[in-house]
């Protein structure tokens, strides 16, 4: 594709680690580079100046240790101290199941992985099969760190607090639900435009997979309070269409708050005829509007490939739909015309829909 990254050759899906560090924009992502499958994980690496150009560097992490001998190096996240770059990620061994782990850089090219990994063995909410995906974010001058959990089906985000990255102490559930199936993965906490936003995607049809929040977060407790003028709405979908799961938020250079997922989804075949499988959404500003709608929309650089028309997008007496070589990938019941803004390449198509309050992404 000409502006969506895709690694070169294997399996990839969750963007992992997005920063930016040391003048360069880092993407992480899981990826098995043998074949283009699902298999024991790696994280890829790519560097861009602008979001936009990608160049796909050396693998940054092999599961190479007793602590991540089954599954490998599952999804995780960066963060900045001391001009360090610090990973965060989920490590599935035989032995304890899946942990979460640690490894740093000082140069965002070659990644050491911490002496004494896993930082965190388990969680009071999860068993061994459902504790991943560290998401962890600067408070004050602590750190926190949620992680998608689950037990007997119930699904959950754990919390836990540091104050150096290494240490971790276990604080409680921020959510916890049955609804969401048996482990919510990729969760987020960030603020935006001076509210804190919850972000996760369900392993469920909720009628959709990634949900959001507008809340208060104190440290310890997040509480949602609505979306725009409806406060009974707590969790909501911005993103309703196929191929957008594990998204990503983390801060541009500029401050700005900005989105990528994974655009694929589980139900696809994988690999046949392909020598790669899997992208990047282009990677999306998150803002919250005049009526209190968290929305989100291209970056300013990816704006110069934004349509108001496209040959894959048609409204016709009541229904949007979504079309490729004369197939429907998608098709929704719209009672109006939608206001909306399109971002086609050669093998996706994102609509931006009233100012990015709705999104839909299909891969096509």
């Amino acid at each position: 594709m000409k502006y969506h990254f895709e690694n070169k050759q294997g399996w990839m899906n969750d963007p992992n680690g997005l920063v930016f560090y040391k003048g360069k924009y880092h993407a992480f992502f899981q990826h098995y580079p043998y074949a283009p499958r699902w298999g024991q994980m790696h994280w890829g690496h790519a560097v861009s100046d602008d979001l936009i150009t990608w160049e796909e560097l050396d693998i940054a992490l092999f599961p190479d240790r007793e602590y991540e001998d089954e599954g490998g190096c599952f999804s995780g996240s960066a963060i900045v101290k001391d001009d360090r770059l610090w990973l965060f990620y989920t490590s599935v061994s035989k032995a304890m199941g899946q942990t979460q782990s640690l490894a740093y850089s000082d140069d965002g090219l070659t990644f050491t992985k911490y002496e004494g990994n896993p930082i965190i063995k388990e969680s009071p909410l999860s068993d061994r099969n459902n504790f991943r995906d560290p998401k962890v974010f600067k408070f004050g001058e602590e750190y926190r760190m949620v992680v998608g959990a689950g037990i007997n089906n119930e699904a959950s985000i754990a919390l836990f607090k540091s104050k150096d990255l290494i240490n971790w102490d276990f604080v409680g559930a921020i959510l916890k639900d049955i609804k969401y199936g048996s482990c919510i993965e990729c969760p987020n906490l960030f603020e935006v435009d001076g509210r804190w936003v919850l972000m996760f995607s369900s392993m469920k049809e909720l009628p959709h997979k990634v949900c959001f929040s507008i809340g208060d977060f104190d440290g310890m407790n997040f509480v949602p309070n609505g979306s725009g003028e409806d406060s009974s709405i707590e969790h909501y979908p911005i993103e309703t269409g196929p191929d957008f799961y594990a998204p990503q938020a983390f801060i541009g250079k500029n401050g700005e708050v900005i989105v990528i997922a994974w655009m694929y989804n589980w139900t696809r075949l994988q690999g046949i005829g392909r020598t790669h499988v899997g992208a990047f959404t282009i990677p999306r500003e998150m803002r919250i509007n005049k009526a209190g709608k968290l929305t989100m929309m291209p970056i300013s650089e990816a704006m110069r490939y934004v349509v108001t028309e496209s040959p894959y997008v048609s409204y016709d007496n009541g229904l949007f739909r979504i079309q490729n070589d004369g197939k429907t990938v998608y098709s929704k019941a719209m009672k109006e015309a939608p206001e909306m803004l399109v971002l086609h390449d050669s093998e996706a198509v994102e609509v931006f829909i009233n100012g990015g309050e709705e999104t839909i992404t299909a891969y096509i």
